[in-house]
């Protein structure tokens, strides 16, 4: 939860770098809330206020996981343009999975001095 938060805080932050556990932490707890929203939803009759709560939760989801996602490239020593990879059909999202997967720069990088490699 810790790792949620803390991507949160940093919700519009591109600059510096994000940790393999910080991004897949963060990445878990956004899942596992919209998919208990989702089973809340489905429990109360789909209720129209229900439906705008989980439409609402992930518009602003958006940001922090595009910004810690970019952070999570940075770390691995490439630049978060790289995040556009994920628009090529087919291979593009297995691409960029292959890519947030990988082992952090051990050395400072561009983007920011090395924090805790993972």
């Amino acid at each position: 939860m810790y790792w949620y938060i803390k991507a949160l805080k940093n919700y519009a932050t591109f600059q510096g770098r994000a940790t393999r556990t910080e991004y897949w932490m963060f990445t878990l707890f956004a899942y596992i809330f919209m998919i208990i929203s989702y089973i809340l939803v489905f429990i109360d009759s789909l209720s129209v206020f229900g439906v705008i709560l989980v439409l609402l939760y992930g518009a602003a989801m958006i940001l922090p996981s595009l910004a810690v996602t970019v952070r999570r490239l940075h770390d691995t020593g490439r630049s978060g343009w790289w995040y556009l990879i994920n628009f090529v059909p087919v291979i593009g999202g297995i691409w960029l999975l292959i890519l947030l997967c990988q082992r952090s720069e051990v050395i400072a990088n561009i983007y920011d001095t090395d924090t805790q490699a993972s």
